[in-house]
């Protein structure tokens, strides 16, 4: 799962950031409504973390632009704003779901796993191909009724490769949805993270590798 995170108080931000990543999310970081638009425009979010009172492009006017938008991001309002009008008016403008500060950090992580389910692109909440299901949202994954123990990438990987199951993912694809816009596209960490979790899910092996395509679990 990629998660923008549109937050001006920088320590904020970097907290909700490290945090979402322990979490195995990709995560990005916004400091101002200028910056968080051009992520927007330019990579493909699953949910948008957004304070309200940005500066530059107000929380507002970027909650009615996704709202326009075909293929929508998810957007949770994180805002010290909590009177029942303030959240009223807005998910009239197109936000999904409001959060006051200050906040219990594993209701956030919740609620944006309720998010990525909503999508309309998304799909239900257990994923099952090969003999494999996983459950994004409780962290647990498993092949023939054996548990896995994943890292955070790995899990990451498994996701994005069950999620576009039976197509498949390109290393960048996999780059773009589990590490963040930091990842070096020319690294080979994605060929190592693949190594281990194949070894990790055992035989028969269920990952499949089409040199100049990339990965899919069939």
């Amino acid at each position: 799962m990629r998660v923008l995170v549109a937050e001006d108080a920088a320590r904020l931000a970097d907290v909700i950031a490290e945090g979402l990543r322990d979490q195995g999310m990709a995560v990005d970081i916004a400091r101002d409504g200028l910056e968080a638009v051009a992520k927007l425009d330019l990579n493909s979010y699953d949910v948008l973390v957004l304070d309200r009172d940005l500066p530059g492009i107000h929380g507002d006017t970027i909650c009615q632009m996704i709202a326009e938008r075909d293929n929508r991001t998810m957007v949770i309002m994180l805002t010290a704003a909590d009177a029942p009008g303030d959240r009223v008016s807005g998910l009239v403008l197109g936000a999904d779901d409001y959060l006051a500060k200050p906040f219990h950090f594993p209701e956030l992580v919740l609620r944006i796993h309720a998010l990525a389910r909503r999508r309309p692109a998304a799909r239900s909440r257990t994923m099952r191909a090969g003999g494999i299901e996983l459950d994004p949202a409780r962290r647990i994954a498993s092949r023939d009724g054996r548990q896995l123990d994943l890292s955070v990438k790995e899990f990451g990987v498994l996701e994005a490769l069950l999620r576009a199951s039976p197509s498949f993912c390109s290393a960048e694809d996999l780059l773009e949805q589990v590490w963040d816009e930091h990842a070096d596209p020319f690294t080979n960490t994605v060929t190592v993270t693949i190594g281990r979790l194949r070894r990790k899910l055992g035989d028969p092996p269920v990952i499949s590798t089409t040199p100049g395509v990339g990965y899919r679990i069939a």
